[in-house]
């Protein structure tokens, strides 16, 4: 899937683009609003991440250019404005979603999915499977060979993350962002200690392990 990201702040941008990267996204960006309406117009992009205050040409009426032309592609705003009244004013621009600074960088993963299943119709699944594990969304249950696995809040969080990128490598940062909503410490290891708690529920006393460690780089969950 491929992400259009126009921030002109140096810092958010490079936040947005790597953590897009990560999380498994081709992205391009402008940081100006007539860089990223030539880009917005002439190319295909799942969603688009737009800021309000820009240089050259303002996010929203960027977003109203983009509208008049036909462009549909699904649009989340970022601003600094959390006024009602802002709000309203952007969504009636023609975006899809609105999301005021700071944020969480896991929201905005969740939030840029749900517009791109709204917009393809594709309907939000009620359960995961991935070998002879699956897990329920709506009564939070666990089974893996028929039998049931039960896990706290924390390592639900983590199990559903790890089953949604199945046989894609997860960095601890990714983790960290996923499953606690603040930045990565270095010099912490509850990362760690969550994977061993959940390595203990789902693999233990089963030949074939779901979780494996990519040493130095983070770790993956796959049928063997």
């Amino acid at each position: 899937m491929r992400i259009l990201v126009i921030e002109d702040d140096k810092k958010i941008a490079s936040f947005l683009v790597n953590g897009l990267k990560q999380a498994g996204f081709a992205v391009d960006h402008a940081i100006d609003g007539e860089d990223g309406i030539h880009l917005a117009l002439n190319e295909s992009y799942d969603a688009a991440v737009i800021d309000i205050m820009l240089p050259k040409l303002d996010g929203l009426s960027l977003i109203e250019e983009l509208r008049r032309q036909k462009v549909n592609t699904p649009v989340i705003i970022l601003s600094a404005k959390r006024s009602v009244d802002d709000r309203v004013k952007g969504l009636q621009t023609g975006s899809d979603d609105y999301l005021t600074k700071p944020f969480s960088f896991s929201e905005l993963i969740a939030r840029v999915h749900a517009l791109i299943r709204r917009a393809s119709n594709t309907p939000e699944p009620t359960g995961l499977a991935v070998g002879d594990m699956s897990i329920d969304l709506l009564t939070r249950e666990v089974t893996r060979a028929d039998k049931t696995i039960h896990l706290q809040p924390r390592e639900f969080a983590l199990l559903e993350y790890l089953m949604r990128n199945a046989g894609k490598m997860i960095s601890k940062t990714m983790i960290m962002e996923h499953v606690y909503d603040y930045n990565f410490d270095p010099q912490t290891n509850v990362v760690d200690v969550l994977i061993c708690r959940l390595r203990d529920k789902i693999d233990r006393d089963i030949d074939k392990k779901m979780i494996h460690t990519i040493r130095g780089v983070g770790y993956v969950l796959r049928e063997s």
